[in-house]
């Protein structure tokens, strides 16, 4: 092996000392080292042994990303199948008219929930399962940082998505669209629409929850050297669509929240004839809703930018150019809302800006799909079966792209809106921007995932199929539109023009579903006679294909030192030297898993991560999240709330357990004369990371309900109403100052506590609470005197009460926490990362109180 090998080490190597010990970068003849065989086989079977998988009913307790991403993403295929089967049936109502196959309330739940199921059940949790599955390979790490957490939000998916779903069995399905607009949906009988928002609120905690895991994975779990840009391409779609999750559900999440209190409380934030006004809530759904066609899109690009470089055989072309391009389509994305608004009487001035926002994204999703075609312009194209669903992909989202510009165009706009037109140009958009690349990337990454090879012969047969059938399916639908035909109208006269074009995209739509089924026998059916795939049949260049055949349980077998975008390209015997151990965290001396962490620019090594292992807390901790929410469903509370309190105690057990251990030695040799810490507290540590960036999620829903506040008083002239009571000044000034004190008395304690005065810091973590806890009461009582029934202005009030409440008593609970790690010897001066994040949260936290206590005393007196 030469210095070329490896060209960034080719600079004189560093020797470190102080939390990172030894020699950085590792020089080429460290690289090229031997390893003496038997100490190999060793190291191999007790990482074998440190990440073995549990077996009989144990298996449930599996917290492996291989084993989460392949339930995540049969589950969300499952919940595709439902929603396609629905859409099937009402294809059957509409192929000809006057047809009586479906009566119109069936029909109205069949439409809200193929949209609801394949928006939260199957397009965003599909990304979030193959995110889940192959990033870690993709970044040569052992796992994600936050294994439990992924277990957690799984389950959570897919209790609550049986919930919602199960629903159409029970005739209780929601009826309302999936949009729920108001008021139709707040004064619908029965529970469906409390199925829908209680359901769905509980399945975006499980989205919120995987996109911090995988945005904490993409910073700081790459291996060493990989620097930002280095990252292979579906790390920075990651990154992006992370961030947009993270600033996109919030608002629906307020939205909801708002809902339900309107709901069950009967507080009128909706409702017109109380000073509330139903546009807030299609405000925050849309702020929600548009991006959410981004979060589909982007990651379907990810999955091309990863096939099209293998298919050319060179690597991506405008790599830099194609990062940009994502992250602006991104920001863009959220500027685009009030397009769905077009025909709410909105001012002229807003219309042309909406308008040419959402003619202006194009240019950067369009810089994408050129990049692309440049590459295999350049290239040695192979016409593998995985491009051929690429290359179908991009001519329907091309075409559904056309009809975006024109939808974006207010005038066609109000001659279009709610027709077939919009559904089929939704359609070509979400098909081509995800539907047939995931597809695609399946056939690609099957491989890895499965160590087997799909069907060349059934994935032909189904892409023909599929293509041929979705576009005989919904090319019709534009003219039909244009004819004037409204979308989710359950039957039509015969006489409209429509018969022929409806009986056409009918046909269509069963030639698609026979394309669809042919890929899941494809998927499913039995291969246990089939060799083992080899391990690169592609000759792909990224990091995913050092997987180990037959498949082993530890991710990699060392974590390799990245120096390229395409390792196994530039890189010559990289594979060989890693599965001989000669790079990073080679053994599993102490049994347990662990995986390094890496700084979040330059990737250079910080210390070992001990992640935690296979435990029930997760299941547990999700069966009581999703009693928490479902039961109120059937205004269940008292059961609910003892739920909720078990929820609480599965995930204080699952923390105090797992998470934040007292290593046996604070370093440890990672390998090429590097040692690292095995525990760090603070911005290196990918807790606090967590923390921060849950927050700035959570933040968002808060400034979604100050957004409320000042939509009330520009859209409604009684807000709030002349001569109405205000909560009360003195109380909320007592409720600021306790809450502030609070917040002082957690950053104290940290600072006390590092420098070894304990006795002191416990008592600041002992009054803390006892201040968080007086701030909420003091919080409200200022507001007992008011009536949120009689008025949108006193709900808003109390709705930011219920909100800055809830979360003052998870802040006080975490100091709690931290008092009895101490008092148990579990946080030391050293050890002290709890403390550190519940700083974190207090930082976050008193900008939100002492926001709400502005919006509450300050605001409606000035205004």
């Amino acid at each position: 092996m030469s210095a070329s090998d490896f060209p960034q080490a080719r600079a004189s190597s560093g020797i470190l000392d102080g939390p990172t010990q030894g020699v950085w970068p590792p020089t080429p003849e460290m690289l090229a080292a031997p390893v003496d065989p038997d100490l190999s086989r060793a190291q191999a079977e007790r990482l074998r042994k440190a990440w073995a998988t549990p077996r009989g009913w144990r298996h449930l307790t599996a917290v492996n990303n291989t084993h989460i991403g392949k339930w995540y993403a049969m589950t969300a295929l499952a919940f595709m199948l439902g929603a396609g089967m629905l859409a099937l049936l009402m294809r059957v109502q509409l192929a000809v008219p006057e047809n009586g196959f479906l009566d119109s309330d069936r029909f109205n739940q069949f439409f809200t929930m193929h949209g609801s199921a394949m928006m939260f059940l199957f397009a965003v949790p599909m990304f979030e399962a193959i995110s889940i599955l192959l990033l870690p390979a993709m970044l040569g790490a052992r796992d994600l940082p936050f294994p439990r957490l992924s277990a957690y939000g799984y389950w959570c998916f897919l209790i609550g998505g049986a919930f919602v779903m199960g629903s159409v069995l029970f005739d209780t399905a929601p009826n309302s669209g999936w949009f729920m607009y108001p008021p139709l949906a707040t004064e619908s009988e029965g529970i469906g629409a409390d199925i829908w928002l209680l359901g769905l609120s509980f399945i975006e905690v499980a989205s919120i929850a995987a996109a911090v895991e995988l945005i904490v994975g993409v910073i700081k779990c790459r291996p060493p050297g990989m620097r930002v840009n280095l990252m292979p391409l579906y790390a920075w779609y990651v990154l992006v669509v992370g961030g947009m999750i993270l600033f996109a559900f919030p608002p629906l999440i307020a939205g909801d929240f708002l809902f339900e209190l309107q709901r069950s409380l009967d507080w009128p934030f909706f409702d017109p004839e109380r000073g509330g006004d139903p546009l807030l809530w299609q405000h925050l759904f849309w702020i929600f809703g548009h991006p959410e066609v981004y979060i589909v899109f982007l990651p379907s690009i990810a999955i091309a930018a990863m096939i099209v470089p293998t298919a050319a055989r060179v690597p991506i072309t405008g790599y830099s150019w194609i990062v940009l391009s994502a992250v602006g389509t991104g920001f863009l994305s959220f500027g685009l809302w009030v397009h769905h608004m077009f025909t709410t009487g909105l001012p002229a001035l807003s219309l042309g800006f909406f308008s040419a926002a959402s003619e202006a994204v194009v240019i950067p999703t369009g810089v994408q799909i050129f990049a692309f075609l440049a590459t295999l312009m350049v290239g040695r194209v192979r016409m593998i079966l995985p491009m051929l669903w690429i290359a179908g992909a991009v001519a329907i989202f091309t075409a559904g792209g056309l009809t975006g510009v024109m939808v974006a165009l207010a005038p066609f706009d109000w001659q279009v809106h709610d027709t077939y037109f919009v559904v089929a140009h939704l359609h070509y958009t979400l098909f081509g921007g995800m539907v047939f690349p995931v597809i695609g990337g399946v056939y690609y990454f099957f491989p890895v995932i499965m160590k087997k090879n799909l069907s060349d012969r059934l994935g032909h047969w189904s892409f023909w199929l599929c293509f041929s059938g979705f576009n005989i399916c919904f090319l019709p639908m534009h003219l039909t539109g244009l004819l004037g035909m409204p979308r989710r109208v359950y039957t039509y006269q015969g006489d409209l023009g429509w018969n022929a074009l409806n009986l056409i995209s009918t046909l269509g739509a069963f030639v698609l579903a026979l394309g669809i089924l042919v890929f899941v026998w494809d998927l499913v059916r039995p291969k246990g006679h089939q060799p083992h795939a080899p391990r690169n049949p592609w000759a792909a260049g990224t990091l995913e294909w050092t997987h180990d055949v037959p498949d082993e349980p530890w991710g990699v077998r060392s974590l390799p030192f990245v120096t390229s975008r395409y390792p196994l390209w530039d890189q010559p015997e990289l594979v060989t030297r890693m599965d001989a151990g000669r790079f990073y965290l080679p053994d599993a001396a102490e049994g347990l898993r662990e995986t390094m962490i890496t700084s979040a620019v330059d990737a250079e090594p910080q210390h070992i991560a001990r992640l935690s292992g296979p435990g029930w807390a997760p299941l547990i901790a999700a069966i009581f999240t999703g009693g928490a929410f479902i039961l109120p469903t059937f205004k269940i509370y008292a059961a609910a709330f003892i739920c909720g309190l078990f929820a609480i105690a599965a995930i204080m057990w699952w923390l105090w357990t797992a998470t934040a251990r007292i290593p046996e030695r604070p370093m440890k040799a990672a390998g090429l004369g590097l040692r690292l810490p095995t525990y760090v507290s603070g911005r290196k540590a990918p807790g606090w990371w967590a923390v921060f960036i849950t927050m700035l999620g959570d933040a968002t829903g808060f400034a979604s309900l100050v957004f409320g506040v000042f939509f009330y008083w520009t859209a409604r002239p009684d807000f709030p109403p002349p001569g109405s009571s205000h909560a009360d000044a003195g109380a909320i000034l007592i409720a600021a100052l306790l809450l502030s004190a609070a917040w002082g008395a957690t950053r104290l304690a940290r600072g006390l506590n590092a420098a070894s005065r304990v006795v002191a810091a416990r008592r600041l973590l002992l009054a803390g609470p006892v201040l968080a806890l007086g701030g909420c009461g003091a919080m409200i009582a200022a507001i007992l005197h008011l009536a949120p029934q009689t008025h949108v202005y006193p709900a808003m009030v109390c709705a930011l009460v219920v909100w800055t409440v809830a979360h003052v008593l998870c802040g006080a609970l975490m100091q709690g926490y931290c008092l009895a790690r101490s008092l148990a010897g579990r946080m030391t001066p050293r050890y002290d990362a709890d403390l550190w994040n519940t700083t974190l949260y207090w930082h976050f936290l008193i900008a939100t109180c002492l926001t709400a206590c502005a919006m509450i005393a300050l605001a409606p007196r000035a205004m």
